[in-house]
């Protein structure tokens, strides 16, 4: 099990909060351990990091301009902890420049279930779109993108739009939450009552809207010979 706690904005535009024990299953992990303390998100008011993002401040997204976050959610991970996916115990870095001029700028340190915008060639051919969203591990190469174990417990979090969108975190394109599909979330009856009640101002999953940008995992490129 795990404690989550969640912000968000209720009906009237209020900041509200809640702390909630649910079980520490991918999907509900999913949902809160994209970025570390420190990701700087690009805002209407600059750089703001994760930490400091309240849910009515406007993010900068590619495909849509500034948007409003409607909620962020945040659950602490704890290295080597008994039962725990290996996973949830480390954070990815990128380090300056290793996508790009600037993509990032600094060093990026990101949560275990984050997911990079991607564009290649080969990500195009499979989807038939500009790109898609890999998770920040499979680019570990030990040298540019490496794998972290923090030595002590760390915090970390998502942050959901109205949609699916590509937000801005140091020059980096990174996926807002969305769950998926109901049938890719996997979950039902008590199980799927408690997720949906992390998320207060959704009436259910359809209620996140369609998934507008498709995941792969970098080992479906290699599969396919096209990476």
């Amino acid at each position: 099990m795990r404690r989550y706690e969640v912000m968000w904005l209720d009906a009237r535009g209020d900041i509200a909060e809640r702390s909630t024990v649910a079980p520490a299953l991918p999907a509900f992990e999913s949902a809160f351990a994209a970025f570390a303390r420190g990701t700087l998100f690009s805002t209407e008011a600059g750089p703001v990091a994760i930490e400091d993002l309240l849910p009515g401040d406007r993010v900068r997204t590619v495909d849509a301009g500034f948007q409003p976050v409607l909620w962020r959610g945040s659950t602490t991970i704890v290295p080597g902890a008994q039962g725990q996916s290996p996973v949830m115990g480390s954070l990815t870095r990128i380090a300056a420049d290793a996508l790009g001029i600037a993509r990032p700028m600094p060093d990026l340190v990101l949560g275990p279930l984050a997911r990079i915008y991607h564009r290649t060639e080969a990500v195009q051919r499979i989807t038939r779109a500009d790109g898609a969203f890999l998770p920040a591990r499979d680019l570990i190469d030990g040298c540019n993108v490496i794998e972290l174990t923090p030595p002590s417990p760390v915090q970390v979090f998502h942050i959901s739009l109205a949609g699916h969108h590509r937000v801005v975190a140091q020059g980096v394109e990174l996926e807002s939450h969305h769950p998926g599909t109901l049938h890719e979330l996997g979950l039902r009856g008590d199980a799927l009552a408690l997720y949906m009640s992390l998320f207060p101002h959704r009436a259910d999953v359809a209620s996140f809207g369609p998934m507008r940008f498709s995941r792969l995992r970098l080992s479906d490129l290699d599969l396919l010979g096209v990476a």
